[in-house]
């Protein structure tokens, strides 16, 4: 169970309200009017509680747990203890999150401004967004309605934000259109000038970052993240995407609709990416790459070439998986041939 100091629940459900919000189908004789009060992972959940099967490294878990009931794939069925009730879905899940979700709604946004926040006279906040302490929001940029902003964050001039976005504490935002339903998590930084500079015998110099950053609807940015504005061109993040933790995308980037990327990825400048990409943590690109449409990069990959449309690639310097296996099993056969002499 969530600790409710710092979650609030909603509930409880039957089975079949379950059902429907997730899209998954009780299994026979499932008693539909069951209550059920929370979710939780199935070492610890109760026979009030809800839990998930999805990867089958965690079966013995599944075998065992008390919940009352779980989300689990066909083939996961028989392996069910006794009493357990089942909602069956093709990506278990994908169906848990969206029963969650009902349990732990996002919390409504309290319309107001914090007295310490600066709002310039030429700013547009409508009356039904939320300010934080200390905000600071410059002339021209303007709001969406129902929108949150935490404390100490800082929104320049001629920003702006659609409706329903949430702005965590200590984010900065410069030359950035941003659309609805956005999430940018504390510390975010958006728009700031981009690495950009022509090289010389005395010292670099600096070239002007005169572009912007768009960013699409639904998009979710982690803690720490930094996004650059473009130089000349635009910096844009499709919508839909999500990008973890402390991630750099740099000056004139590019990402389709839906892209995933995990902790510490960096993305050099002018790099493009389709539709869906999924990139692991620490995985870096060097600039101006073309990467299509599904392509999937590893962890740790180093990308120094492009990616055609739902490759999957990995390695320093990143090559298809299949040559990666190979050329791994290649320098493990040497070794132990190296053992053997």
């Amino acid at each position: 169970m969530a600790d409710d100091r710092f979650f609030t629940r909603a509930g409880p459900f039957t089975l079949a309200q379950l059902a429907q919000l997730s899209g998954a189908r009780p299994s026979p004789g499932a008693d539909d009017r069951r209550m059920f009060y929370d979710v939780a992972p199935l070492e610890n959940a109760g026979p009030d509680e809800v839990s998930f099967l999805e990867n089958r490294k965690y079966l013995p878990a599944f075998r065992t747990s008390q919940a009352g009931a779980a989300f689990v794939d066909a083939a996961a069925v028989k392996e069910a203890p006794a009493g357990m009730a089942l909602l069956v879905a093709d990506e278990p899940y994908k169906a848990y999150a969206r029963a969650a979700q009902a349990f732990y709604p996002q919390g409504a946004v309290v319309a107001g401004r914090a007295p310490s926040a600066l709002i310039d006279a030429a700013a547009t906040v409508p009356e039904d967004c939320e300010i934080g302490p200390n905000v600071v929001i410059a002339a021209r940029a303007r709001l969406g309605r129902r929108c949150r902003v935490g404390a100490n964050t800082v929104i320049g001039a001629a920003v702006e934000i659609g409706d329903d976005c949430e702005i965590g504490a200590n984010v900065t935002v410069s030359h950035a259109l941003i659309g609805n339903r956005v999430v940018l998590q504390p510390g975010a930084r958006i728009g700031q000038a981009g690495f950009g500079f022509a090289p010389d015998a005395s010292a670099p110099v600096k070239v002007p970052q005169l572009g912007r950053v768009i960013i699409g609807d639904d998009v979710e940015i982690g803690a720490n993240t930094t996004i650059d504005r473009g130089s000349g061109h635009d910096t844009v993040i499709g919508a839909g995407s999500m990008i973890d933790n402390l991630v750099q995308i740099a000056h004139n980037v590019v990402l389709g609709r839906g892209c995933i990327l995990a902790g510490q990825v960096g993305i050099s400048g002018s790099t493009r990416l389709g539709d869906f990409v999924m990139i692991g943590g620490q995985g870096g690109l060097a600039g101006h790459l073309n990467i299509g449409t599904g392509a999937r990069i590893a962890a740790k990959a180093g990308l120094m070439r492009d990616v055609p449309a739902g490759a999957t690639v990995c390695g320093i310097p990143a090559v298809p998986i299949a040559d990666f296996m190979r050329q791994t099993a290649i320098v493990q056969r040497l070794g132990r041939k190296k053992e053997r002499e």
